[in-house]
């Protein structure tokens, strides 16, 4: 009758825990990243009543009989252990360039100064030195870009740092390139012109001019750039055929680049001699209609600041720069595990871990079975609050059913007790 007693104790003991399991589940129903946990349970040892019995067979000296089956009563239940659910969970667009969510395998890297940890949250911030770090200070893993925007993946992860203050170096214009019709009823000495913002070497804009006009003979036409001190290049001499097809060889070098000045002081930046432009002109035809030809496009842009980022499904971070580029700043390094069941809670949604885990195999997303990342978004909680709900009616009915059966034993020795009045 003790029996009844002590497992109707554990049987307590045991849905209590279920309950601590299932509350903290629906307490982190809305924490980005959170992974609902099941309590899982197995009965205690038994105390063998009776001993199992072997079948005999008949002869001459023995009767014969059959097994015995042996006797067993259970000693109640215990908490084998609490299983981790890390499936996905929904998406919520945050429209925060900072927030991170991974699609599929794989946990984002933090580092506490200490250790690496490892997290489903990516509700991250840039802090006062531009590194990108988890609401409690830890600074996210990954692989940095060089002075070009190339990313090594395969490097020894690094804190994710981003060049908030520093300016993206401007790019010299070199090359244009001209499209658009030139009128075949253009009279000899009609001008077409065009302007474009051209770079130089320090980033300084300046209005650099193409003159197009109509020479003499069928399909001809000469071309020539301005600088904008007005000193004009030679003329480049253009010819198309009776279709109206373009018949000189692409690209042409026109000149007259404009020149750097020295700039006065330290550092000196040498001007750079008068040079030419090397034109892509294949867009260009010559047909009856309208001129309209014009330059579209240049190379050179002036000195860059970062004023957003946005991120790719491999977890790079792509600047955008006030002068239009665009520039790989970072990648995040993601890891997996043989056996996520085996990390270890470690607080503020981050696991870190153990022998059981194995080791996190890092690298870049969407590489190595790991998933992809999206940007401006979280990864809601995985809690299923009507099976949550379940589960406490659950819990609630074997608690109550445990305790009856403490109840009926207490009764049952009170009888006991009662015989010998």
């Amino acid at each position: 009758m003790l029996r009844s007693l002590f497992s109707g104790i554990t049987g307590l003991r045991a849905h209590q825990q279920m309950m601590d399991v299932t509350g903290n589940n629906i307490a982190n129903v809305n924490s980005s990243g959170y992974k609902s946990q099941t309590a899982v349970f197995e009965s205690v040892i038994s105390q063998a009543v009776k001993a199992p019995g072997a079948p005999v067979a008949g002869g001459a000296n023995a009767v014969a009989r059959g097994g015995v089956n042996g006797v067993q009563i259970g000693l109640g239940v215990q908490l084998a252990g609490v299983s981790t659910n890390f499936g996905q969970g929904s998406s919520q667009l945050t429209g925060v360039s900072t927030d991170f969510a991974i699609q599929g395998t794989g946990f984002f890297t933090t580092n506490n100064g200490t250790e690496n940890l490892f997290t489903r949250a990516g509700s991250f911030t840039l802090d006062a030195n531009g590194k990108l770090v988890s609401p409690d200070g830890s600074i996210v893993q990954g692989y940095m870009a060089d002075a070009v925007g190339t990313i090594n993946p395969n490097a020894a992860p690094e804190d994710v740092t981003l060049p908030i203050a520093t300016l993206l170096p401007a790019v010299e214009s070199t090359t244009m390139k001209f499209t658009g019709n030139l009128s075949a009823d253009a009279a000899v000495g009609d001008t077409v012109v065009s302007s474009i913002i051209t770079y130089d070497v320090l980033g300084a804009e300046s209005a650099t001019t193409a003159t197009f006009t109509k020479a003499a003979g069928d399909g001809a036409w000469n071309v020539k750039l301005t600088a904008p001190d007005g000193v004009a290049g030679a003329a480049i001499a253009l010819a198309f055929d009776g279709t109206g097809a373009l018949t000189t060889a692409s690209p042409i070098p026109v000149l007259n680049r404009p020149a750097v000045a020295a700039a006065a002081g330290p550092p000196v930046v040498v001007g750079v001699p008068v040079a030419n432009f090397e034109v892509d002109i294949t867009g260009l035809t010559q047909y009856s209609a309208p001129s309209s030809s014009g330059i579209t496009d240049q190379n050179g842009a002036g000195v860059g600041a970062l004023t957003t980022f946005t991120t790719t499904s491999d977890g790079q971070l792509i600047g955008i720069y006030s002068n239009g580029k665009k520039q790989a700043l970072a990648q995040l390094a993601i890891a997996t595990f043989n056996n996520p069941d085996g990390l270890e809670k470690v607080g503020d949604t981050s696991y870190r871990t153990t022998v059981n885990s194995g080791v996190a195999l890092i690298g870049a997303a969407t590489v190595g079975g790991r998933g992809s990342i999206q940007g401006g978004t979280l990864e809601m909680s995985n809690v299923d609050l009507a099976s949550e709900f379940t589960n406490l009616i659950v819990a609630q009915r074997g608690f109550a059913a445990n305790s009856r059966t403490m109840t009926a034993a207490d009764e049952m020795l009170q009888e006991l007790m009662s015989i010998k009045r």
